[in-house]
This record gives C-alpha cells, sequence and structure tokens, in this order.
C-alpha cells in the first residue's frame, strides 16, 4: 500500500497531477480542492494517497491530510459512490461541508456536487450518518493537518473572515485546542448519557459554527442541538 507521496510536482491537470518521488512519477488523481493547493511545477509537495487495485486499474488517489482520505474511503463504500464521485463531493463541500450535509440530514447540499444525484446524495447522507461521527471529531469537520492553500491574490481587497475550521487547519495550535475541546465536549455528553455517534455529530456541527470553539461552549450547543429547550 502507497499511503504517501512527497515529491516534486511535475504538472497539475484537471483532474489528476503528476508528482516524481525518487525517479519515478506518479499520476495522482484528485478532488479540484487538492489540485488548487498544491505548488507550482517544480516545488515539493506532499499527499497522503489510497491505492485502488483491480484486475484492469492501477490508480492512486491523492488527498491534503488523512481525514479527507477517511471521508474519501467512507464515501467510495456507499453503494454507487466510485472514486470519481466521491472526489467530485469532496470538491465542491470540503471535510467540514460533507461533515454538515451528514449531520443534518441535508441531502440537497450532497447534490450540489457534480454527477450526484438524488438517489446518491440519499445514499451518502442515509448510510454515513452513523460511520461518520469518530472521523467529524478527529477531524474538527475540516481538512486536518491540510496543506495550504495557493494564494490567489484576493488578499488585496475585503474577504469575509476565515471559518473557524479554517483558520485550525492554518494554526496548529488552534488545531490541537480545538481538537482538545472537541474531545473534552464528547466526552462529557457521553457521560451524561448520550448516545456517542449523535454527541459526536452535535459537537462537530457546533465546531463548525464556532469561532474560538471551548469545551463549555460545545457542550452547551450540542446540547441544544440534542435536547431542545436545554
Amino acid at each position: 500500500m502507497i499511503g504517501k507521496i512527497t515529491g516534486r510536482v511535475d504538472y497539475v491537470a484537471e483532474d489528476h497531477a503528476l508528482i516524481e518521488a525518487a525517479g519515478v512519477g506518479y499520476v495522482i488523481y484528485c478532488a479540484t480542492g487538492t489540485l488548487a493547493s498544491l505548488p507550482k511545477p517544480g516545488e515539493t509537495a506532499s499527499l497522503y494517497t489510497d491505492l485502488v487495485v483491480r484486475e484492469d486499474l492501477l490508480q492512486l488517489y491523492g488527498f491534503r491530510s488523512v481525514p479527507e482520505r477517511e471521508w474519501h474511503r467512507l464515501l467510495t463504500s456507499v453503494q454507487g459512490v466510485g472514486a470519481r464521485v466521491s472526489l467530485a463531493v469532496l470538491g465542491a463541500l470540503g471535510n467540514a461541508g460533507i461533515a454538515r450535509a451528514v449531520a443534518a440530514g441535508d441531502v440537497q447540499a450532497i447534490r450540489a456536487a457534480p454527477g450526484v444525484g438524488p438517489k446518491i446524495a440519499t445514499r451518502i447522507v442515509t448510510e454515513l450518518k452513523g460511520k461518520a461521527p469518530e472521523i467529524m471529531i478527529r477531524d474538527g469537520a475540516d481538512g486536518g493537518a491540510a496543506m495550504p492553500v495557493q494564494s490567489t491574490g484576493a488578499e488585496s481587497g475585503s474577504s469575509p473572515p476565515a471559518p473557524a475550521a479554517q483558520m485550525a487547519a492554518r494554526d496548529p495550535a488552534a488545531a490541537n485546542w480545538r481538537d482538545a475541546a472537541m474531545a473534552d465536549a464528547l466526552s462529557a455528553l457521553v457521560n451524561l448519557g448520550y448516545d456517542r455517534g449523535a454527541a459526536a455529530q452535535a459537537v462537530a456541527v457546533a465546531a463548525g459554527d464556532t469561532r474560538e470553539p471551548t469545551a463549555e461552549t460545545l457542550i452547551r450547543a450540542a446540547l441544544r442541538a440534542l435536547a431542545p429547550g436545554v
């Protein structure tokens, strides 16, 4: 199994990149956001990978973080969802968007991905609702240790504040603080008797909506979702 590749970017195409490592050029298929985050040709990049081996196929798929790869594996476990559809969903929604859609049962959000119809979107939401919580907690509802996205020149103009999850991804210290707060909140809710899966979903959604989450604020927000009126 090839789990990670670090090497020189040779070129970036519409749906894949060629990365040369130890004299071997690897064609790696990626979501649009992952491709956009890669450095310029000639510079070094690292991607976590998933190798698909079949009788007539040998393909590598690349991801900015381990949680993004885990989302891909979960998505492709759904009947009718192949690697290309999974990358389309990841490219359209990102980790945070998928987490929120699954937690909220938002089929329409999944349908925003190119090539995803109502049946597939419904299957994704239905089949992943019970499988996704642990990834949502580990991921902080976003990309984990994601590679930084290349500058687009928009910095010169005004832009809205970055979501909390994106800020955490850019700042390792913030990400660690965020993960600790989410873990503490989940533990507290489980100790209160709530189902671990439901609690994990509520905490992940709350963390995605909170700029600087603490365990206390996450617990309060999750309780409002789990027990309306609290």
